[in-house]
Order: structure tokens, then sequence, then C-alpha cells
């Protein structure tokens, strides 16, 4: 009777050193499946940016000679116009810091920023270096994403102001809020109906905003590849007269 009772008590020891070791493997086994998973997140990570450094470097080893020493000289366009807007901006500070001098300092840096913010919303007009750039449509129109992607790209290489003309006699300003859709064969701009040849005048460096146009796959190429041409003018002074409706806000109020 005692080895049975022995036999007994050592069975059931057994039994539930099993079990509890079954109840436990789904807990061991459940920060091995977050490791693996954390493993694989990673390794799709890294393929996926090897991926995409090898179709950038892709696409600079089939670029042209010439394209490169372009595409080099608008990097180091604005590299320079940067250090140049640094430069300017610690001038600025040094002179609002000099004691006496920096109340009229301040007023002038004021009067200079209300000018420069008045000609980005397009309410006074401006003169300066520039480009006049003609847009002349192949077998079909030029399509409204192909001149909001210039305007944009001459945003990028520091056009200050920008003026769309046609020879229907129509202009527009063109801002920050400026649209671009079709009507009819022709550009609705801002609620202002533009015929082909489009006319843009654009204020800023002309060689940075040459240089951009002109990259590859940018609109120079989009324009002629639809059979179309852009021609690009650069005149002694750029002039952009035309000023922007000044639209009252609906529900914006000023505060004191």
């Amino acid at each position: 009777m005692a080895d049975n009772e022995h036999d007994a008590e050592r069975a059931e020891t057994e039994g539930e050193n099993t079990s509890g070791s079954q109840s436990s493997d789904p807990l061991r086994r459940r920060p091995r499946i977050g490791y693996t998973a954390a493993i694989l997140v990673a390794l799709l990570g890294f393929t996926i940016a090897v991926q995409i450094r090898s179709n950038d470097e892709a696409g600079l080893d089939t670029a042209r000679t010439e394209d490169l020493v372009r595409i080099l000289s608008d990097l180091d366009s604005q590299r320079s116009r940067l250090r140049d807007d640094i430069a300017e901006l610690n001038q600025d500070r040094d002179e609002l810091a000099s004691g006496s001098r920096g109340r009229q300092a301040a007023l002038d840096r004021a009067r200079a920023l209300a000018d420069s913010v008045a000609i980005l919303a397009g309410t006074i007009g401006a003169q300066g270096p520039g480009l006049v750039l003609t847009f002349s449509p192949g077998d079909s129109p030029i399509e409204p994403h192909v001149m909001l992607d210039a305007v944009q790209e001459l945003r990028g290489a520091g056009a200050e102001a920008m003026q769309l003309d046609g020879p229907n006699g129509a202009s527009v300003r063109i801002v920050a809020s400026s649209y671009f859709a079709e009507q009819g064969g022709a550009l609705l701009v801002d609620d202002v109906s533009v015929s082909a040849p489009y006319v843009l005048r654009v204020i800023g460096d002309p060689d940075t905003m040459s240089t951009a146009l002109n990259i590859p796959g940018g609109v120079a190429d989009t324009v002629q590849k639809d059979g179309g041409t852009v021609k690009v003018g650069q005149p002694e002074s750029v002039s952009v007269e035309t000023l922007a409706k000044v639209r009252t806000p609906q529900y914006a109020e000023p505060v004191d």
C-alpha cells in the first residue's frame, strides 16, 4: 500500500510538472515571435532604403555630363544664396543689438520686411533682374499642372515675384494662393482666362532659375516632349506690375 501511494504521489507530481511546462510554452514562444517580427521589419526597412538609394544612383548614372554640370551648378547657387541669407541675418541681429542704433535699425528692418511681404502677396509692383519665359504649345495645349510645376521650380530657385500674361490682354499676378485650371484650351488662373502663348515674367537670380528650368525631366523637357517650346529671355530688368486681388477674410479678424 505504501509503495502504491508513493507511486501515485510521484505520478501526480510529474503530471503537475508536465502541465506546468506545457502552460508556459506559449509564454516562452511569444517573445520569440516578437523578436522574429522585429527582425523582419528591420530587414524590410533596410531593403526599401537600399532600393531607393539604388534608384537615385541609377538616375544620376544615366544622366549626361552637361546635365550633371547643371545640377551641380544649381546646388552651388542654392548654397551661395543660403550663405548670403545667413550673413544678412547676422548683420541684422548685430544692428538690432547695437544700442542707440537699434531702434532705427528695427524700423528700417520692419519697413523692408513689409515691402517684401507685400511683394510676395502681390499687393505692390516690383522690378529687378530676372527672366521672361514664353511657353508655346505644340499639337496639344500646355496642361495646367505643367505651368504649376514651372511656378514651383522657379520658387524653389529663388523667384520673388511672377506675372503671367497672354496675347488676349489677360494678366495675372502669381502668388502663393494662385491656382491653375483648364478652360477651353486656355489656362484659367485665379478666375482669369489666359490664352497661349503664355509669357511668364519672373524676378530673381536669372542663372539659378534658368538652370532649374533646364534640369533633365523638368518643365522644359515636358513641354518639348509634347511638341511645344520654352523660350528664355534675360532682359536687363523685369517689371511685374499686375497686382493680385486682395480678398477680404470671411472668418479671420485682426486682434490688438
